[in-house]
């Protein structure tokens, strides 16, 4: 370990040396001993189209010689109105407020902040938050407090957090019978809550469709609406954070256009640059914007970051959208590969709750440990995997694909294979 780098994740004494990488091509990495990976988990879920992509490479330069950077407060420029268009044409129709941020966590910051302070701006005190169980929406103090609680994420810094409710996440799998009666059961407990509570609840904040680092654990379209339903019966907002699942990872541009629900506020960021350059943003509905539309400071919206709207950032947003527009077939097809696979090696023995939403595909593990992210195994997987030519990097006993989209068929199959003689 290189004696002035402190390691994201990472046990420090007993982690082994990390892997040098040299440079990506593709869906693939160089590593600096020689061996070639596939990059089967999209390098921490931000690489949209492959590395080195040479038409977003080409934008950064090109906007790199004109302007690098400027304040976004009292000024503008091209490429940060264009990607926001781009962006809001594909969203909800009432989605039309773009604020720009610099990571997935502080968008979800942003969105708790806009959703606290407009209750405060139409004369309403809001200050709790609904959320579910699992969940996982960054690592900065607000956004750990609408994620999970009591793991080793969060028990450092639980009095620093903030009280919120949590229900139950339905999650289901392939095959699950259970299914409708888990979401029921969660859409009677959140009907009991604002029922009981009226005027109390600020938001619901939720991960649609997939829970990333919780372990991959998904819920139904159906369940989506149900929520979105309950949220305009008892005037709360829905905040959806779509920092993973943005930019066609469900199968769709967002999953909130797969399950047609429209949330209030959305965040994203991961795959906004097609992973070349840190970048996140928070839409908002026009109504909430209008509450904070005013003369007076005390309803304005006190909030920015140094590389707000950065121009560089903004140019490889556009890029990547442009290629993301150009290859729809691609990320809609994916989820018809990992299905094929998924069939022939569900009923392994040391398998179970297979799971498929658009381009990302998951199995639960089984071996003599406990279930859940400090499960062994992943740390086995992650040591042994780069020999056989791939990037996996398990959550705990949860094992889960999710590949660029420049990734062939074949390149898939040869994952399932790897996952099995791994297992073998």
């Amino acid at each position: 370990m290189h004696k002035n780098i402190w390691q994201p994740f990472t046990i420090l004494k007993s982690s082994p040396d990390p892997l040098k990488v040299v440079s990506g091509e593709g869906a693939y990495l160089h590593l600096e001993d020689g061996r070639k990976i596939l990059d089967c988990i999209s390098s921490w879920w931000v690489n949209l189209h492959g590395h080195g992509h040479p038409v977003i490479a080409k934008a950064i330069y090109e906007q790199a010689q004109k302007l690098e950077h400027v304040i976004f407060a009292g000024f503008t420029h091209d490429p940060a109105e264009q990607l926001a268009e781009k962006i809001t044409s594909k969203l909800p129709k009432h989605l039309n407020r773009l604020f720009y941020s610099d990571n997935g966590s502080t968008a979800v910051e942003v969105a708790l902040k806009v959703s606290y302070q407009h209750w405060q701006n139409v004369g309403e005190e809001r200050k709790t938050f609904i959320c579910f169980d699992g969940a996982y929406h960054g690592d900065t103090l607000g956004a750990m407090s609408v994620g999970e609680r009591g793991n080793f994420f969060a028990d450092t810094f639980n009095d620093l957090l903030f009280d919120v409710e949590v229900l139950p996440f339905p999650e289901t799998w392939l095959g699950d019978p259970d299914r409708a009666k888990k979401e029921d059961d969660v859409i009677e407990q959140l009907e009991n809550l604002l029922d009981e509570h009226p005027g109390k609840y600020a938001g619901i904040v939720m991960e649609p469709l997939i829970q990333g680092a919780g372990g991959m654990r998904m819920c139904s379209e159906e369940f989506l609406q149900k929520v979105h339903w309950v949220n305009r019966q008892f005037n709360v907002l829905l905040i959806f954070d779509e920092v993973m699942t943005g930019f066609g990872r469900t199968g769709d541009y967002f999953a909130c256009l797969k399950a047609q629900v429209e949330p209030d506020i959305i965040c994203l960021s991961k795959g906004i640059s097609g992973g070349f350059t840190p970048l996140a943003a928070t839409v908002c509905s026009d109504h909430i914007y209008e509450t904070f539309n005013t003369d007076d400071p005390l309803k304005t919206f006190w909030h920015a970051h140094s590389y707000t709207g950065n121009p560089i950032g903004c140019a490889a947003g556009i890029a990547s959208w442009d290629l993301l527009i150009e290859s729809e077939h691609l990320f809609k097809k994916m989820e018809t590969v990992h299905s094929k696979n998924l069939e022939r090696i569900q009923d392994h023995p040391k398998l179970k709750n297979a799971r498929l939403k658009g381009t990302i595909a998951a199995l639960d593990i089984l071996n003599d440990e406990k279930e859940g992210y400090y499960n062994s195994i992943a740390q086995d997987i992650k040591k042994k995997s780069p020999d056989l030519g791939y990037l996996f990097r398990p959550l705990g006993n949860v094992f889960y694909l999710m590949p660029p989209y420049c990734v062939t068929e074949s390149e898939i199959d040869g994952m399932y294979d790897a996952l099995l003689e791994l297992l073998d």
